[in-house]
């Protein structure tokens, strides 16, 4: 969802979770990837294949 550029309140709201708790899973993913901000994170998503372009 953060690679589709969901903001914290729109995963909260699709999840049911409060977006406190979004922030906190968010934190730890960029921590676990090694990166600083949700551009860095998209990239590493892509680069592993976890996301792909849509077809045209």
């Amino acid at each position: 969802m953060i690679a589709r550029g969901s903001s914290n309140d729109d995963i909260a709201a699709t999840m049911f979770l409060s977006p406190a708790t979004v922030k906190t899973h968010i934190s730890r993913i960029f921590a676990k990837l090694e990166v600083r901000d949700r551009a860095q994170a998209v990239i590493a998503a892509y680069n592993a294949g976890l996301v792909t372009t849509p077809p045209h």
